[in-house]
């Protein structure tokens, strides 16, 4: 068979498109490729820890890397996320001791990512959260109760992924990328207008699978955000001891991805930053990963000690850089939260912490044949062997059950007598 030579140059041209993602970009910004997947020199912040808005030569832009205030009422939901959200976690640390819910990881001064992460996207888009990504699941709009139910020890994720486009949060690290990346890749091949925000940790990066995932969402030229929210530590692990990278937003870089650096408590940065890369990303400029800079302020989860780590010197400098303290100076500065908006925030927050409180103390219907129900669509023969050995079991507990409360029964009557 002959084939023409417009024909044969076709896939070469596509090749080469595909082997210059950032072009597109590039000429947009009337930087160089470098400039452009290179992360700023200095982080985004557009307020500080006190509150203020930084002067524009202080945000830390550069050609390439700008961006703009978000809109009054942008900052407005997202304050009242905040507040919802800081509600949240201090609730559900109280549930968890008091036997409620069997972990919680908490995000207490990680809000501000988990609240931008949610708000930045479009009804039609995808989220995949980490398991300590809750306060971004409910500010996607997912049921607060729904959200916990993995949490307090329940066989099922608590929420459908395909209604509410938020994959379900599990404690294997990375997985959620590989999912995410799915996603976009079917969303691309099918011509949707889908954007994936996938979020991790900065240990995550350690793992094989963000290698994976970054590799082939920048190969196939996939509507991707990677999400890192570098709170310090990979459980007990300081990033200084994971990675010696200028930053992690420097490793997208060696994908052909654009990188970002935003200070993680500014949730005004934060929502530029990832508004902007969404945007990006919509517009078929590739993949891109955003870092930031942000801390846990509270220990991994409920059965960690992090005082074994880390010093109560180093989280009290946190305390000073508080996201929701800081947006609060902000908004009232600006003169757009007064005591009686605050105090109709604040109501909504205790609504969802008594939804939470309610919901998570009911009991919940056990049907133990749940355990093999659902492993495959098809069940395996030893799923099988073991459904009928637990069916035996606990039927001949009931009989066992019956026979004891039948003697008890006729006892008490002789008794009686």
């Amino acid at each position: 068979m002959t084939i023409s030579a417009d024909h044969a140059a076709q896939p070469a041209a596509q090749q080469a498109a595909q082997q210059d993602p950032a072009g597109d970009a590039v000429s947009k910004f009337g930087i160089s490729v470098e400039d452009y997947m290179l992360p700023a020199r200095h982080q985004i912040q557009m307020v500080g820890p006190g509150g203020t808005l930084n002067a524009h030569t202080e945000q830390g832009t550069q050609p390439g890397h700008e961006y703009s205030l978000p809109s009054e009422t942008e900052l407005m939901a997202a304050y009242e996320q905040l507040v919802i959200g800081r509600r949240v976690n201090d609730q559900n640390s109280a549930l968890v001791r008091q036997g409620r819910m069997a972990v919680y990881p908490s995000s207490h001064g990680q809000e501000a990512c988990q609240v931008a992460a949610a708000l930045c996207l479009a009804e039609g888009d995808w989220l995949f959260p980490t398991y300590r990504d809750s306060v971004a699941v409910m500010a996607r709009g997912v049921d607060p109760v729904q959200t916990m139910t993995l949490f307090r020890g329940d066989w099922h994720g608590g929420y459908d992924p395909a209604k509410n486009k938020v994959g379900i949060q599990c404690t294997p690290l990375t997985t959620q990328l590989l999912h995410g990346v799915g996603v976009a890749h079917a969303a691309k091949l099918r011509g949707e207008d889908t954007v994936v925000l996938a979020m991790c940790g900065d240990g995550a990066t350690s793992e094989g699978d963000f290698h994976e995932a970054l590799n082939f969402a920048a190969v196939f030229h996939l509507p991707v955000v990677f999400f890192v929210q570098n709170n310090q530590y990979a459980i007990s692990v300081p990033l200084a001891h994971q990675s010696v990278a200028p930053s992690l937003a420097h490793k997208a870089v060696g994908y052909g991805m654009a990188g970002e650096r935003v200070d993680g408590n500014d949730i005004v940065a934060l929502l530029a930053v990832l508004g902007r890369a969404v945007k990006l990303a919509r517009e078929g400029s590739g993949p891109l990963l955003v870092e930031a800079h942000t801390y846990r302020m509270q220990a991994h989860t409920n059965a960690d000690d992090a005082t074994r780590y880390r010093q109560d010197s180093e989280v009290a400098e946190w305390v000073a850089k508080d996201p929701l303290s800081r947006m609060q100076t902000y908004l009232t500065d600006r003169g757009l939260l007064d005591d009686d908006r605050a105090a109709v925030i604040a109501e909504k927050a205790e609504a969802v912490a008594t939804q939470l409180r309610e919901g998570l103390s009911e009991e919940v219907p056990v049907e133990p044949q749940d355990l093999f129900k659902y492993v495959f669509s098809t069940p395996t023969p030893q799923l099988k062997e073991q459904s009928a050995m637990l069916a035996d079991e606990l039927a001949r507990d009931a009989a066992s059950t019956a026979t004891a409360s039948a003697a008890a029964a006729s006892i008490s009557r002789e008794a009686g007598k």
